[in-house]
């Protein structure tokens, strides 16, 4: 590769981690003097001209200095993913700890994980439960709340819980309420809740006897059921400081942020359709599906808790410290994956 091309990546990133840290427009003297030495403000003026037109950066203002553009966070961001690899994640010792400490309870140890990106991002970060219907049935618990409704107890192996209480249209029994979850233990327990819901059910529901219409029916409550736990659930968690960002500096802004992380089904449609095989995904602006959102920006990684996937990551300004919150996001992410797929939290039930 050219010197001179060499050279023009060099400001570029240097140019972008300036302005990470200042949010002002950065000039050539200022490279010259503080990241490239040996090369005049005049020959760092022809670079950044260079970037300007490949639409990298932009002036602002007349006589400002230059801001970098989407496009040229894009290449920055390839230019650090090239150098993650011999980054490492400093606290994976308490990363682990955490884990192993929590074995029996993975909300809280998600939880716990989620403060700990948060700290070490100082931006808003957050965790996407794992998605159930990837689990095994540890344990199914029914329990009449009153005389139309039902709460729903599924327990999994990862020791995952989650509970939902559904309307029910037909009169049950206490007496007939505990065997039919007897029942039901007996057939499902260690299959996956996916299967159990897509194949199994309608299995058992075949052999019901029309006699028999209260198990048919409550088959179709436990599908219901089934079908209620199955989404994602995200939980976001971020310390105040994430709040006095300069993107953060008007009300509209606030809101129109709050506004999109209240909607949770966009944010995992979003992730689900920009997952791939890398473990790692970073979107910008447009990629976000909104154009108030332009100035934003999502880091997430897939992590697997006994081979349940969900998703964590951190959700701020574009403007954000690359260099600092991928290889932390994407640690994170493989040590959970890791850490429970050796079995450390709760071993997994062998399926029938």
């Amino acid at each position: 590769m050219k010197k001179n091309i060499i050279r023009q990546e060099k400001v570029l990133s240097y140019l972008i981690e300036e302005y990470i840290q200042s949010v002002e427009p950065v000039s050539s003297k200022l490279i010259s003097e503080k990241y490239i030495k040996d090369a005049s403000p005049a020959t760092i003026r022809i670079d950044l001209n260079k970037l300007e037109k490949s639409n990298l950066i932009y002036q602002p203002h007349t006589s400002a200095g230059r801001v970098p553009t989407i496009k040229g966070y894009r290449k920055y961001i390839d230019q650090v993913m090239q150098e993650y690899r011999n980054s490492e994640y400093e606290k994976t010792d308490l990363l682990r700890e955490i884990i192993v400490k929590n074995y029996r309870d993975t909300p809280l140890a998600l939880h716990y994980i989620m403060q700990l990106l948060a700290r070490e991002t100082d931006q808003l970060s957050f965790v996407a439960e794992p998605e159930v219907s990837y689990g095994y049935l540890d344990k199914l618990d029914v329990f009449k709340i009153s005389s139309d409704k039902l709460l729903f107890v599924v327990s999994l192996d990862s020791g995952l819980d989650k509970t939902v209480i559904l309307k029910c249209d037909h009169s049950i029994g206490e007496q007939q309420l505990r065997a039919i979850v007897r029942y039901v233990n007996d057939e499902f327990v260690g299959l996956r809740l996916y299967d159990i819901q897509n194949k199994y059910l309608d299995e058992v529901s075949d052999q019901v006897t029309e006699e028999n219409t209260l198990l048919r029916l409550f088959l179709d409550e436990l599908n219901n059921a089934i079908t209620e736990i199955s989404s994602y659930f995200i939980h976001f968690d971020g310390n105040i400081s994430f709040l006095e960002q300069p993107e953060f500096d008007d009300k509209s802004s606030i809101l129109t942020f709050l506004g999109f992380i209240q909607r949770q089904d966009h944010l995992v449609r979003i992730m689900q359709k920009y997952d791939s095989k890398d473990s790692l995904n970073i979107l910008l602006g447009e990629d976000l599906g909104q154009p108030e959102l332009a100035n934003y920006s999502l880091i997430y990684a897939k992590y697997e808790i006994f081979g349940i996937p969900g998703f964590l990551g951190v959700l701020g300004p574009v403007r954000m410290d690359y260099r600092k919150n991928i290889p932390i996001i994407k640690e994170i992410a493989r040590i959970i994956t890791k850490t429970t797929k050796k079995g450390m939290m709760v071993p997994q039930n062998d399926r029938k």
